[in-house]
């Protein structure tokens, strides 16, 4: 499934992008420089940290639902046991 960023992500994202370079690498680019980085990071690291969290969903997911039947199990037929508790 392809990552894709709508349009207000992609120029904050190109904002962010310049800002670091320039702050950090002590180089000024412009903003085509800064989109075809921003395309190339989407399309070959962002799908590194997107599966990783697919990961850690289904391990949560994968968790809760074994502790399903502990967490929801309700018995049934227990209105007599119950009456006799009470008589």
């Amino acid at each position: 499934m392809p990552i894709t960023l709508t349009q207000p992500e992609t120029d904050e994202a190109i904002h962010s992008l310049k800002k670091y370079c320039a702050a950090e690498l002590e180089r000024e680019i412009g903003d085509l420089q800064a989109k075809l980085l921003l395309d190339y990071i989407v399309k070959e690291i962002a799908p590194l940290a997107y599966n990783q969290g697919v990961k850690h969903a289904e391990e949560f997911l994968r968790g809760r639902l074994e502790d399903l039947p502990a967490t929801v199990f309700e018995p049934g037929l227990t209105y007599w046991r119950q009456k006799r508790k009470t008589s």
